[in-house]
C-alpha cells in the first residue's frame, strides 16, 4: 500500500506514482482492447495493465477505481452485456 501523497518520498516515489498517473488513459485502452477481444477476466488480471491499474487504485483509491470495477463497466459498455467476465 502506498504512502498517503503528502507522505511520498520526494525522488522515487512520487516520480513512480506521476509517471502511473501520466499512462493511466493508456492502461484503461489496454484493458478496453483485451475486453473487446473477448479477453477472460483471470487472463486480463495477468496483464500489465491491470497490475499498474491495481497499484494507482491502492495508492490513490478516491481517484482510480478498482480495476475490477473497470474491467466489468468496459464489458457493459462493449455491448457483450458482461459475457467475458464470466468465462474464467
Amino acid at each position: 500500500m502506498c504512502p498517503p501523497a503528502d507522505q511520498l518520498p520526494a525522488a522515487d516515489g512520487s516520480a513512480e506514482l506521476r509517471d502511473l498517473e501520466d499512462r493511466y488513459g493508456s492502461y484503461c485502452r489496454a484493458m478496453g482492447m483485451l475486453v473487446r477481444e473477448g479477453k477472460s477476466l483471470k487472463t486480463v488480471q495477468r496483464t500489465v495493465c491491470w497490475q499498474q491499474l491495481a497499484r494507482l487504485h491502492d495508492c490513490r483509491p478516491a481517484r482510480y477505481q478498482e480495476p475490477d470495477a473497470l474491467y466489468l463497466k468496459l464489458c457493459r459498455e462493449g455491448g457483450n452485456g458482461g459475457a467475458a467476465a464470466t468465462r474464467r
